[in-house]
C-alpha cells in the first residue's frame, strides 16, 4: 500500500486507467443515447488516455526531470517543478493533445488541474491529493458559464467532496473516498438531467471518470475495486430519446475568439456575455512568458454578434474571431489515415487550410482544393496541430466538419498560438459545409475577413444525412430500431424508413421546400450502386433547374450526406 503519490505511481495509474477504460469501453459507449455511433464517449476517453500514456512512455523512467528537494528534507524549493509535477504535467499534456470529443477535453482539463496543484510537491499524501482534486473540479466548472448537473462535472465534484470528507492524510483512505464519492454522484445523474432519466442511463463521461478513479484506488491499495452493477443501465427502448449537448434554440449565432486579457477583465467579460446568450465557455490557455496578459478561448451563443465582439474589445485584444449562424446544421464519422508530416518553418505570407475528411474520396477532393487533410471525424488535438504545421503557413483556417470535434479544434488553435501560428476555426458540422466554405476562400483577403467569409458560407449551407440506427431510440420522428434508416437534418432525426432511395428522396423534398439552387450529394462507403444516378435523376424530374454536384466520398456510417445552397 502506498503512503504517498509519486511519479512512479502516476505512471502506473495511467497504465491501469487505460486498461480499465478499454475493458469498460463498450459499456460506456452504450450509455450514449444518440442512435448513430458518432463520437461515443467510451471510445473518446480511451483515445484521450491512450495519448496520455504514450506521452509518458516517450519519457522513460529517470528522465522525468524535476527535483525532490534537498537530500533528507522531502521538500522542493518553492516554484521548482518536482518529478511528480513533471510526470503529471506530461500526462496532462498528452491527454490535451489526444483529447477526443467533449468528454476527452474535460478529462484533459481535470488532469491539468491535478498537475497544476501538485507541480511543486515532491510527493502527495492524502490531504494534498484531496486539495488537488478539489482544485481540478473547480477549474473545470469555472470553464463553463452554465455548468449542467448530471454530467462529468458533477461526478468530478463528487470525487472532490468525497476526498475532502475523508479528512485524512492517508492516501488510501482519500482515493477510496474520492472513488466512492464519484460513484455516488454518478448514481444521481439521472435525477439531475431529465434526458438521462428518460433514457434510463447514467452519464457516460461520469462513468469514465469513476473507472479512472477506481484504477487509482487499485494502484494505491493493491486491491481491485468491486464495482457495483449500474442499476440505471436497464434500457427500455420506449424510454430512450435522442439527446445531444447544445444551447437553447433562442440564439442564432455562435461567436468564438481568442482574447488576450487580464484575469479581472475576463471576470467582467464573463458577466457581460452571460447576459447576452448561453453556452458560454471561457478557458484560459496559460500565462505567456514575459508577464504578458494570459490568452483565453471565448465561446458563446448570442443574437447580438456586435455586442459580443464589443465586450471582447473592452476586455482586451480579441483575435481569430469566428462567427457562425445556426440556420442549418449532423456530423460524419471516422476513417483512419496517417497524420500529415509537419513543415519546418511557417511562411508568414502564406495561408493554409486544414480539413477533417471522413472518407478517402472526400479526402482526395479536399486535397485537390489545396487543403491539408486529416482523416476521420474524431481527430486528436495533436493530429490537428500536425496538420496545421504541415500547411507550412503561419495563418491557417481549420474546418473540423463535426460538432463533436469543435472543442478539440479550439484546443488545437490555442496550442498553435503558443507556437507562433494563427489558427481560425470555422465551426463546420459536415463536409458539405467545408466544401461551401472553401468555395469562397480568398488568401488575398485579411486573415480575419477570410475566416468570417468562410464561416458565413458554411452557415448558409443547409445539410442533412442518412444513417442506419445502431440502437433503439424514441426520436422526434417516432421510435426507431437497430438497422432502421434515419434521415437527419441539423443532427436531429426527421425521417425513419427502410428504403434508402425513398428516404433520401423524401429528405431532399423536405430540404428543397425551403429553397435552394445547388444540391451537393456525398455518397458514402456503404451507398448501394446506382444511388447517385437515381437521386440525380429524381432531382431533375421533381426539382428542375436545381444544380446537382455528386461525389463518391466514401465516408463510413453515413451512406449519404446532403448539402443545400
Amino acid at each position: 500500500m502506498l503512503d504517498s503519490l509519486d511519479a512512479a505511481a502516476v505512471r502506473r495509474w495511467c497504465a491501469a486507467g487505460l486498461d480499465a477504460l478499454r475493458r469498460h469501453q463498450r459499456e460506456i459507449d452504450e450509455l450514449n443515447v444518440f442512435p448513430v455511433p458518432d463520437g461515443d464517449t467510451g471510445t473518446n476517453l480511451v483515445l484521450t488516455v491512450a495519448s496520455a500514456h504514450e506521452a509518458l512512455a516517450a519519457e522513460p523512467d529517470g528522465a522525468d526531470g524535476g527535483v525532490d528537494g534537498p537530500a533528507g528534507t522531502g521538500a522542493a524549493n518553492p516554484g521548482e517543478m518536482t518529478r511528480l509535477g513533471r510526470v503529471l504535467g506530461c500526462m496532462a499534456r498528452g491527454a490535451l493533445l489526444g483529447a477526443r470529443g467533449n468528454s476527452g477535453v474535460i478529462m484533459s482539463q481535470l488532469l491539468r488541474g491535478l498537475a497544476d496543484a501538485l507541480a511543486a510537491a515532491p510527493h502527495a499524501r492524502g490531504r494534498a491529493v484531496a486539495a488537488a482534486l478539489g482544485g481540478a473540479a473547480t477549474a473545470a466548472y469555472a470553464a463553463v458559464a452554465d455548468p449542467v448537473e448530471g454530467t462529468l462535472l458533477s461526478v468530478a465534484r463528487g470525487a472532490a467532496d468525497g476526498a475532502a470528507r475523508a479528512d485524512s492524510d492517508e492516501l488510501a483512505a482519500v482515493v477510496s473516498a474520492a472513488a466512492a464519492g464519484a460513484a455516488a454522484a454518478l448514481a444521481l445523474t439521472p435525477s439531475q438531467l431529465p434526458a438521462l432519466a428518460r433514457a434510463g442511463v447514467v452519464d457516460a463521461g461520469g462513468r469514465g471518470l469513476v473507472v479512472l478513479l477506481e484504477a487509482l484506488v487499485e494502484v494505491v491499495t493493491g486491491v481491485a475495486v468491486a464495482t457495483a452493477p449500474l442499476a440505471a443501465m436497464a434500457r427500455d427502448p420506449r424510454l430512450l430519446e435522442v439527446t445531444r449537448e447544445a444551447g437553447s434554440a433562442g440564439y442564432a449565432y455562435e461567436v468564438q475568439y481568442l482574447l488576450d486579457a487580464a484575469v479581472d477583465r475576463v471576470d467582467r467579460l464573463r458577466t457581460v456575455l452571460a447576459g447576452l446568450g448561453d453556452s458560454l465557455v471561457i478557458v484560459g490557455t496559460g500565462t505567456p512568458v514575459g508577464g504578458a496578459d494570459p490568452t483565453w478561448n471565448v465561446h458563446v451563443h448570442v443574437n447580438d454578434v456586435g455586442a459580443a465582439l464589443e465586450a471582447g474589445v473592452e476586455a482586451g485584444r480579441p483575435h481569430r474571431i469566428s462567427v457562425t449562424r445556426f440556420a442549418d446544421q449532423p456530423g460524419p464519422a471516422p476513417y483512419p489515415a496517417d497524420p500529415p508530416a509537419a513543415a519546418a518553418v511557417p511562411d508568414p505570407d502564406a495561408r493554409g487550410y486544414v480539413v477533417v475528411a471522413p472518407g478517402q474520396g472526400l479526402a482526395a477532393l479536399f486535397a485537390g482544393e489545396g487543403a491539408v487533410v486529416v482523416g476521420g471525424t474524431a481527430p486528436s488535438t495533436g493530429e490537428l496541430l500536425a496538420a496545421v504545421a504541415a500547411t507550412g503557413a503561419r495563418d491557417v483556417v481549420l474546418l473540423p466538419d463535426d460538432v463533436n470535434s469543435h472543442g478539440v479544434a479550439a484546443l488545437a488553435a490555442a496550442q498553435a498560438l503558443g507556437r507562433g501560428l494563427r489558427v481560425g476555426v470555422v465551426p463546420t458540422r459536415s463536409p458539405v459545409q467545408a466544401l461551401a466554405a472553401l468555395a469562397v476562400r480568398d488568401p488575398g483577403r485579411r486573415f480575419e475577413d477570410d475566416v468570417l467569409a468562410m464561416t458565413e458560407a458554411a452557415g448558409a449551407c443547409r445539410y442533412a444525412a442518412v444513417a442506419p440506427a445502431s440502437r433503439a431510440a424514441q426520436t422526434a420522428a417516432g421510435p426507431c430500431r437497430p438497422g432502421d434508416l434515419l434521415g437527419l437534418v441539423d443532427g436531429e432525426v426527421h425521417l425513419i424508413g427502410a428504403d434508402l432511395a425513398v428516404l433520401a428522396g423524401d429528405l431532399l423534398d423536405r430540404l428543397l421546400a425551403g429553397g435552394g439552387e445547388l444540391v451537393t450529394l456525398l455518397l458514402g462507403r456503404d451507398a448501394p450502386a446506382g444511388l447517385g444516378a437515381d437521386l440525380a435523376g429524381y432531382l431533375g424530374r421533381a426539382w428542375p433547374g436545381v444544380e446537382v454536384a455528386l461525389y463518391d466520398a466514401g465516408q463510413p456510417v453515413y451512406p449519404l450526406l446532403v448539402g443545400i445552397e
